[in-house]
């Protein structure tokens, strides 16, 4: 995949050319079953890993039930943080330490990667340097981050310790049919795609990509200004709104003083299921390693 990412867009041509000849049966496609197989994630060693803030309502949302106004710098600037990129997972079972589970949250989320070095990148040249989109869930360990932030660093313990991405990369030209308008002021691709949060099978959380409003492209901008961005870097959307117990909890609280808040206990299963993207699924152990 590293080599894949960095040949660009003469690699990603070659691919397409690959794949029309198999359809049009010039070559034998070498494969198997797709249930027959273990799916690592898509871009198993990124170069690095950023998570963007780029869903208002659900930064509106969260302040609000901790009775904060909205910020305003979020309508000025898109705002991201960096996570640990060795700590990615794809499908399938995730270990967590204790700690991890004192208010473990799942967060829904979309990621790109990166196949073209670029410094300095206008937003309106941006997506051009997308390899393709993937479905994330970035796990959060909510006690580690809510204490390390009162120190107004972070959030690094909270989130550093799994990842997850998948089931495959899905390159731009596949959500070509879920094309739509970039919010209002913004520019850059968006993509109608619903998005969906299940625990154990119960549905928690549904959002739709098209509500983010500082683009991919915007959020590129953002980033590599002054800044080199390279082929296998990963990008995070952040959190969908409704998408983490953190949310949801923060707003039956709100409307309820004696709602049942929920979070993530050791066995429970995540599915996430984003139109045109698959779905993703994680289970959460509890180790002591």
């Amino acid at each position: 995949m590293t080599t894949f990412l960095q040949g660009g867009e003469s690699m990603m041509q070659a691919a397409q050319q690959i794949e029309q000849e198999i359809k049009e049966g010039q070559h034998q496609a070498h494969a198997v079953p797709v249930e027959e197989a273990t799916l690592l994630a898509p871009v198993p060693r990124p170069n690095s890993f950023r998570d963007a803030y780029a869903f208002r309502q659900h930064v509106a949302t969260s302040r609000r039930n901790r009775g904060l106004e909205m910020i305003p710098e979020f309508d000025e600037f898109p705002v991201f943080y960096f996570s640990n990129h060795l700590a990615i997972a794809g499908p399938g079972n995730i270990d967590c330490m204790p700690k991890h589970f004192e208010q473990m949250d799942f967060e829904l989320e979309v990621a790109v990667v990166i196949n073209k070095q670029g410094r300095n990148i206008a937003a309106a040249e941006a997506d051009s340097y997308i390899a393709g989109y993937m479905i994330m869930n970035d796990l959060s360990a909510r006690k580690l981050q809510m204490e390390e932030m009162k120190l107004n660093l972070g959030p690094a313990k909270g989130k550093d310790f799994a990842t997850a991405i998948g089931p495959w990369l899905v390159t731009k030209d596949e959500l070509e049919p879920y094309k739509t308008t970039a919010s209002a002021g913004h520019i850059g691709d968006a993509y109608q795609l619903e998005m969906i949060c299940l625990v154990n099978g119960k549905e928690v959380s549904r959002g739709n990509f098209a509500d983010m409003n500082w683009t991919f492209a915007e959020v590129i901008e953002r980033i590599s200004y002054g800044v080199d961005i390279y082929p296998g870097d990963l990008i995070g959307s952040g959190t969908v709104g409704t998408g983490c117990f953190l949310e949801l909890n923060g707003t039956g609280k709100l409307n309820d003083p004696n709602y049942a808040t929920q979070w993530l206990e050791p066995g429970d299963t995540v599915t996430m299921k984003v139109t045109g993207l698959g779905t993703l699924e994680n289970t959460v152990h509890l180790t002591n390693n």
